[in-house]
């Protein structure tokens, strides 16, 4: 038996433009009488940088498919083990490969609170806002106001957190670090006193920061104060809350010929010691760890032992989705990116590789087919969810914020 809540989405992403309007706008309502607000976590953080709160990491989960269901586990999870903070993400570039805009997302995951009887504050967040370097060094200004105008849009649709990845920038062959990361700090400026521009009037915008970019160089302590220092020349105050450093890991992990993920060593110092130091010297929140749901499962409690602010999570659940849907479907999409993707098969590729790296393309096709998958067959995809959040959030030591939370939000 569907509700009244899964009628009005289902029209809310698949009806008439005029319908899809109309449907949203009953979602919003419904969330503010329920009270179910979205909001910024930079309070929270700033309480991390003054040792307010400490001794759990917040999980920002980027949700490729299934997004309102996903989000209705998530909040029945934090309504069960009273879990205060948990960001709902989606980067630019998963924006438009699973056909989701800001606003689409920002429908979903209130839904999904609905769904689960959730109120209190929900984090939405506008993840690796990234700056191509190649369009940025053919037309720096016009790279510029695409990010502009996809964050002007994104805060219109209620995310009032926004990871800005200018990293792409970073010149490694520049003699000096301060050299190397100028160009990744004026920008990251540029970028906060835009959003700092357009923000409501009661609302302090989560911005953050990242100095490297993920899969390339480690990043150092030392990266990170050079960033800052050249950061904190154009923005005295009310500047980024958090940074993102490149640790050993990459995007969706690296498979082998098999399609299985190869094994990563991460550098756990990089993220202590960026942590201390944009505490103790910036009063910021601290780093953050992307990358990471394909890591082992004994890794995950080592994040809160290093100080770890915020870990983000995406390509593990991905992988649950295929791991679990019908075998129909899952073959019927292989055969679909085989005919659509064959541009982005490289030469050294097996087939697994070439379906491992890019199934992620096929969530914006198969977006309704997934939605209209029976409850039969999306139960074991939401069991095992549910069960890996579960884990993950414990491993976080995420149980029983909310209360802690809640003096800061």
């Amino acid at each position: 038996m569907t509700s009244d809540i899964d009628t009005l989405i289902f029209q809310a992403l698949f009806g008439d433009e005029e319908t899809k309007k109309q449907k949203r706008k009953k979602i919003r309502d419904i969330s503010l009488e329920k009270g179910i607000v979205s909001t910024s976590i930079h309070h929270l953080y700033q309480a991390f940088g003054t040792g307010k709160i400490f001794g759990f990491t917040v999980p920002a989960i980027n949700i490729r498919a299934l997004t309102y269901d996903t989000a209705a586990i998530i909040f029945e999870l934090m309504l069960k083990h009273n879990i205060g903070a948990v960001v709902f993400e989606i980067a630019r570039s998963e924006i438009e490969y699973t056909d989701q805009r800001p606003d689409e997302y920002t429908t979903s995951i209130l839904a999904g609170a609905i769904k689960a009887g959730y109120t209190g504050p929900v984090f939405l967040q506008g993840d690796h806002y990234q700056f191509s370097k190649n369009k940025f060094s053919i037309d720096a200004d016009a790279e510029v106001n695409r990010i502009k105008e996809l964050t002007k849009e994104s805060i219109e649709a209620g995310f009032y957190n926004i990871d800005i990845d200018a990293s792409t920038l970073v010149d490694l062959e520049k003699s000096t670090l301060p050299e190397q990361q100028k160009t990744n700090s004026r920008i990251t400026a540029e970028m906060t006193r835009f959003i700092r521009s357009i923000q409501p009037d009661t609302i302090q915008v989560s911005i953050g920061g990242e100095i490297g970019h993920i899969g390339g160089k480690n990043s150092t302590a030392n990266d990170f104060i050079a960033f800052m220092d050249e950061y904190k020349k154009e923005i005295a105050e009310n500047g980024i809350s958090k940074v993102s450093v490149q640790t050993g890991t990459s995007h969706g992990g690296i498979p082998t010929t098999d399609g299985k993920i190869e094994d990563v060593k991460l550098d756990f110092s990089v993220l202590e010691s960026v942590s201390e130091i944009a505490r103790d010297r910036y009063g910021m929140g601290g780093a953050v760890q992307h990358g990471a749901s394909t890591l082992p499962n004994e890794l995950f409690g080592k994040f809160v032992e290093h100080k770890t602010l915020e870990i983000h999570l995406a390509t593990g659940f991905q992988n649950i989705v295929y791991e679990n849907m019908p075998i129909l479907l899952r073959e019927e999409i292989y055969v679909w990116l085989k005919d659509n993707l064959k541009a982005e098969w490289e030469t050294d590729w097996t087939e697994e590789q070439f379906l491992y790296k890019t199934r992620k393309k096929a969530f914006g096709p198969f977006k309704k087919q997934l939605f209209t998958l029976s409850l039969q067959d999306k139960q074991p995809i939401a069991d095992a969810l549910s069960q890996q959040l579960e884990f993950l959030f414990e491993k976080l030591n995420t149980f029983n914020t909310r209360e802690l939370t809640d003096q800061f939000i």
